[in-house]
């Protein structure tokens, strides 16, 4: 797969969305209700008194796609989830590859290759959100640079790790570079 930490200089904002994960939902469920996957019945299930609420599946995430077109490269597959999921048109050249790493290492040992890019808002083409036909309801949050750091540590916004670790990339290598306001 690939993900993509895209900051916009415009507004000096991080680009991520926030989509429900049936995965982290199911978590929840099995954390607040065990006894629906102690009894292992279709039944107990359907009729749980006090469901979760969806939110309790929804995730922060950095842009990401997974790599199932063949002929594209991953710099153009990279560039194409970022026009859909967050609404930039982005080239190649815009890309900066961060690097490459194991993620699920417990369930599916993917690579995921992590690209760095930066978007102005004269590039936003349309609202994102991804692909519906393809089961996609993703919103597009911006975090502002400032409120970066705190955001990647506050444990009330349930993220994953890409987020953490970009975060920190870029207050490492890209932001001592940014001109003083």
């Amino acid at each position: 797969s690939v993900s993509i930490l895209i900051f916009n200089t415009s507004r000096q904002c991080f680009v991520v969305v926030k989509q429900f994960r049936p995965a982290v939902y199911m978590c929840e469920v099995e954390r607040h209700h065990p006894q629906v996957f102690q009894n292992q019945d279709k039944e107990s299930f359907s009729s749980l008194e006090n469901p979760l609420p969806a939110v309790v599946g929804v995730t922060y995430e950095l842009c990401a796609g997974i790599v199932d077109k063949p002929g594209l490269s991953l710099e153009e597959i990279a560039c194409e989830e970022v026009l859909e999921e967050c609404g930039y048109r982005v080239s190649i050249a815009d890309l900066r590859k961060i690097t490459s790493y194991r993620s699920g290492v417990g369930v599916t040992g993917s690579s995921q290759t992590l690209f760095y890019a930066e978007v102005n808002d004269q590039m936003r083409t349309s609202g994102g959100g991804g692909q519906p036909e393809e089961g996609e309801l993703i919103e597009v949050v911006e975090i502002p640079l400032g409120e970066s750091m705190k955001f990647a540590y506050d444990e009330t916004f349930p993220k994953t790790m890409g987020v953490i670790f970009s975060f920190t990339w870029f207050h490492n290598n890209i932001a001592p570079k940014l001109p003083k306001k």
